[in-house]
């Protein structure tokens, strides 16, 4: 098993059991070196700059901000019509936050397919939007990833499929946009994780991880881990991979699949 394989918390889900502002000194307390999270926009980013320092932490990823619950911008804003104005505001907010963050990655969220427009229509407006943010992340020291995202927890999400996401990168034919390979909505459905990791290799930038059906750490679900991990580190992969996932308990007493799956 490649001894390589670094993992970030993702803030999000992990230590929910504190504040937020008290998780970067768990996740370091814990081991972790790096951490990644949604959405900082709550939050001075010069405030998260500091707990990131304070704690020895690199911040790796942050997505675009998305609409409200209920809002059709709900899961981004990159393929819908007419809401052109709401995306380009949040992919030039969430470099502002990137720069000045450190981060490596912008996740820019693809939004699900309003009704009564087509799959084409609303998989044009991706393209073109995610051409807009490339241009705009040039020069800034940001990469942009694109993630699908499985159709039974994200119905409609203009993603389902890891195919669908390189075919946007080549459309794109960016050197600043990448994949994000998220194993567990691969997992639901595709599967065969270890021939689509081989597959997407030169396409993936960054990995997440968490074990379906109940999205809890891995090797508590169906996912065969370290043949998965195997095969990341097959692709000579040496970026991180985002700990993404719903604690089964609480998060350090669950942090022990790490060193037993990765062995």
């Amino acid at each position: 098993m490649p001894s390589e394989l670094r993992f970030d918390a993702n803030l999000k889900w992990l230590f929910t059991e504190l504040p937020f502002e008290r998780r970067f000194d768990a996740a370091a307390a814990a081991g972790f070196l790096a951490v990644e999270y949604a959405s900082p926009y709550e939050h001075d980013p010069a405030a998260l700059n500091r707990r990131l320092k304070d704690a020895g932490l690199e911040q790796i990823l942050i997505n675009t901000p998305a609409g409200a619950p209920g809002t059709p911008g709900r899961s981004g804003y990159a393929c819908i019509p007419g809401q052109v104005a709401e995306f380009r505001d949040g992919v030039s907010r969430a470099l502002e936050y990137a720069v000045a963050l450190g981060s490596d990655f912008v996740h820019v969220m693809g939004g699900l397919r309003p009704a009564g427009v087509s799959r084409d229509r609303a998989f044009a407006r991706f393209v073109t939007n995610i051409a807009w943010a490339a241009e705009q992340a040039r020069g800034t020291g940001v990469r942009l990833l694109l993630e699908a995202q499985n159709n039974r927890d994200a119905p409609g999400f203009i993603l389902d499929t890891q195919a669908q996401a390189a075919a946007v990168v080549d459309a794109v034919d960016a050197d600043n946009v990448g994949i994000m390979f998220d194993a567990y909505h691969a997992q639901i459905d595709e599967g065969d994780l270890v021939t689509k990791i081989a597959e997407l290799a030169p396409y993936t930038w960054h990995y997440q991880v968490a074990d379906p059906p109940s999205r809890h750490e891995p090797g508590t679900g169906e996912i065969g881990w370290p043949a998965v991990f195997r095969a990341i580190g097959d692709t000579g992969y040496t970026g991180w991979i985002g700990c993404e996932y719903r604690p089964a308990g609480a998060t350090t007493d669950g942090l022990g699949w790490i060193e037993e799956l990765t062995r």
